[in-house]
């Protein structure tokens, strides 16, 4: 009996541009998982010593310090856009303009401007602009959001995510002329998640920034209040100023709550799905002095923890997999430019409510 042959896979040609954290540290390391789907052949850094370590790493690739002669690369089938913030929007289209296609690092637009350019740039070059919103593929959030489908909790009506943490930072990401600060970096993640979780259209938008604990002038922490045209609530807290953080996720709804509180589980407190709902009313009158404070009907609860493993089985790096089954396979890419608009508006309207946080020009660093 014949044994069928497994189909070689053609690996999309990317070329990384900006070899700092997100670059070198996350797309480096996440494109390493899937060798047989991306091969890296260039990369492009202002800083020859970390164009040298790049080459260093992959020998086969070609290493750059001059954008322009990056973008004539005919090797390069895929530009990853990994600068700094502000350069993100103006970079995509000079990479789309030169033939390429481009896989955008967040925060996709830190401005109205920015945000326009870039809607411009989805309808120019159709299929060809994707963003990296990974946080989508956290396994966490996707276990989460099948136990909200599973009915078990009833109707939820308000979902809180946090990440908190306590840090005296003072690298650029804390500048607010250097497009820093928590909604720019953690809030497209978590607004993201957010907006998905809404299931519904956006009704209202309230958000505070602070500046508690970095040494920049960017707020280190945020709170943001999400309210869907159906009533549920969304409850985003992004902190560098909390030292006692809260859980990652709760949800709340009318038979029964989750929370997670290091995404790695997931404790559930909810009714006996055998139980129904009291349909008794209240009444007026004077209650018994030893009644104490509760109903007559008593909720029938199960308690469980569970570990995270989401029904889609994705966890956070796999959006290259899913990326190149974009490319390659003709499988939709879940991650809709509209949505990313979307979280790009969120963050426009929490800065007009938060003026002293926005930054003064529209992009820099051209």
């Amino acid at each position: 009996m014949a044994v069928s042959k497994k189909k070689k896979k053609n690996p999309i040609r990317i070329g990384i541009w900006g070899l700092g954290r997100a670059g070198w540290s996350m797309h480096c390391g996440e494109l390493d998982r899937f060798k047989d789907e991306f091969e890296i052949v260039a990369g492009c850094d202002i800083e020859q010593g970390r164009v040298d370590e790049f080459v260093k790493r992959y020998p086969k690739a070609k290493g750059y310090t001059d954008g322009k002669k990056f973008l004539a690369d005919k090797n390069i089938e895929m530009v990853a856009v990994a600068v700094r913030s502000p350069q993100h929007v103006d970079y995509a289209i000079r990479a789309l303009a030169a033939g390429k296609m481009v896989f955008q690092e967040k925060p996709i637009a830190i401005s109205v401007k920015g945000l326009k350019k870039l809607e411009q740039a989805a309808k120019k070059y159709p299929g060809k602009l994707f963003f990296r919103h990974n946080r989508r593929f956290e396994a966490c959030f996707n276990h989460v959001r099948d136990i909200i489908r599973s009915g078990i909790l009833g109707e939820v009506y308000e979902i809180k995510l946090c990440r908190h943490g306590y840090q005296f930072r003072d690298d650029w990401q804390t500048l607010v002329a250097c497009g820093g600060g928590q909604l720019n970096n953690w809030g497209p993640h978590l607004i993201d998640q957010g907006l998905r979780f809404l299931e519904s259209p956006l009704a209202s938008v309230w958000g505070d920034l602070k500046n508690v604990a970095c040494l920049g002038n960017a707020e280190d922490h945020l709170k943001i209040i999400l309210k869907g045209k159906n009533g549920r609530i969304i409850d985003i807290e992004i902190s560098g100023g909390v030292s006692l953080p809260s859980p990652v996720y709760a949800v709340y709804g009318t038979r029964g709550s989750l929370i997670s509180e290091d995404e790695q589980d997931i404790k559930l407190k909810y009714l006996d799905p055998k139980m129904k709902m009291p349909t008794g009313k209240a009444h007026p009158e004077t209650p018994p002095r030893n009644g104490g404070f509760g109903g007559s009907v008593q909720p029938k609860w199960i308690r469980k923890t569970i570990m995270t493993e989401p029904a889609n089985g994705l966890t956070l790096t796999d959006i290259y997999h899913v990326l190149y089954q974009a490319i390659r396979e003709g499988k939709p890419y879940p991650i809709l430019p509209e949505e990313a608009f979307q979280v790009v508006k969120v963050t426009e309207e929490v800065k007009k409510q938060n003026p002293a946080f926005k930054i003064k020009e529209d992009e820099f660093g051209k």
